[in-house]
């Protein structure tokens, strides 16, 4: 019995041993770069991508986690990268290691470098780049990088919208930072506790710093499924405004446009606030998935009109066929008369003489 555990544990490990191989997430090489196979660690532990945010890469949907140094000739790299259930859940981690003051990056979907330092996002993957040194060369060997990593199908990897709505004036580049849930949450720094925003209600929220004259000002967007929701929220919030304010959320100004709820915090004046607010409006994008024209198909004129030349296909056909049966009887009946049609044996009729001719006697 005993025996029978451990063959079906060794099972186990060789099967999940298999199933991380066919799904690496790091290619074994690109742009000349060969990965070192001694140095290469797969987890899906999420306490192994980050030990310290452990708790908010499993809210985000964290899947895999893999590690891998590369070299080329006399060049060293080291890169890390993790996987998620999703693009949404990779854009809230690719915001968790975003810094203000990074430079921005054309390599993945989205990307930044900071000296030697590179992050990016491609898909439902986060991936951070460490080079022994950098040169002109490394922006394009990491987009191919880029182009190899799997990626998911549909939707998935398609991130969030939500920083679409965030206005430009005044923006601070990377300080954008992404939330799914109370652990998350407590990393983007909103102006009140996570109980105000209710997370049941499966918000997305979503914060910006902005300059401002006082300091630095800071927006916070909270995107509900539907404008009913947010409206409650709103209401709740506006209720205990003053608690808020007091419990340490400082001063806020709020609002609401669509599913959205707008929050104004920080070191801004109160036409700053305002203004920030003002700048926030939802557009709902309708899309018509229903013909705003009538297809052939769909036209009755046209179904009349094709039954009507149905019909005279159909005397046409038989015009046709009795112009050729005529015509050919005719022909016969010419050259070979008496042969095949008006035969005297087939003209003749055989009649039953049912009436009483019998004389009358006398």
């Amino acid at each position: 019995m005993r025996f029978a555990a451990k063959l079906f544990a060794l099972l186990v490990s060789f099967a999940s041993a298999a199933v991380a191989t066919d799904s690496a997430i790091l290619p074994k090489a690109f742009a000349g770069w060969q990965q070192e196979a001694t140095a290469a660690k797969a987890s899906m532990n999420p306490a192994d991508a980050d030990a310290g945010n452990a708790a908010v890469l499993k809210e985000y949907g964290f899947t895999d986690f893999q590690s891998a140094n590369y070299a080329k000739g006399d060049r060293k790299l080291s890169i890390r990268a993790a996987r998620f259930v999703d693009a949404t859940g990779a854009y809230g981690a690719y915001t968790l290691y975003s810094q203000p003051g990074m430079r921005t990056e054309e390599i993945g979907r989205h990307g930044e470098s900071a000296g030697d330092r590179v992050l990016f996002m491609q898909g439902n993957i986060v991936v951070e780049v460490k080079f022994d040194h950098v040169n002109a060369m490394s922006a394009a060997e990491l987009r191919e990088l880029a182009d190899d990593l799997p990626q998911p199908a549909g939707n998935l990897a398609q991130p969030p919208n939500l920083a679409h709505w965030l206005p430009q004036p005044a923006f601070i580049e990377h300080s954008v930072k992404f939330a799914v849930g109370p652990k998350s949450y407590d990393q983007v720094g909103s102006p009140f506790p996570s109980s105000a925003v209710d997370f049941s209600k499966s918000p997305e929220v979503l914060t910006a710093l902005y300059k401002s004259d006082e300091g630095e000002a800071k927006l916070t967007v909270i995107s509900y499924p539907t404008p009913q929701i947010a409206g409650t929220q709103l209401r709740n919030i506006e209720q205990n405004h003053a608690n808020l304010e007091a419990s340490g959320a400082g001063s806020f100004s709020i609002k609401r446009t669509g599913p959205l709820l707008v929050i104004a915090s920080g070191q801004a004046s109160p036409s700053e606030a305002r203004s920030l607010l003002a700048s926030v409006n939802y557009e709902a994008d309708v899309t018509y998935n229903e013909p705003t024209f009538l297809s052939r198909k769909d036209n009755i004129g046209n179904l009349i009109i094709a039954a009507f030349g149905l019909i005279g296909l159909i005397l046409a056909v038989a015009l046709v066929f009795g112009l050729v049966f005529g015509g050919l009887r005719v022909i016969l009946k010419k050259l070979y008369p008496d042969r095949f049609f008006d035969r005297p044996e087939d003209a003749s009729v055989i009649t039953l003489n049912l009436r009483d001719e019998s004389p009358k006697s006398s």
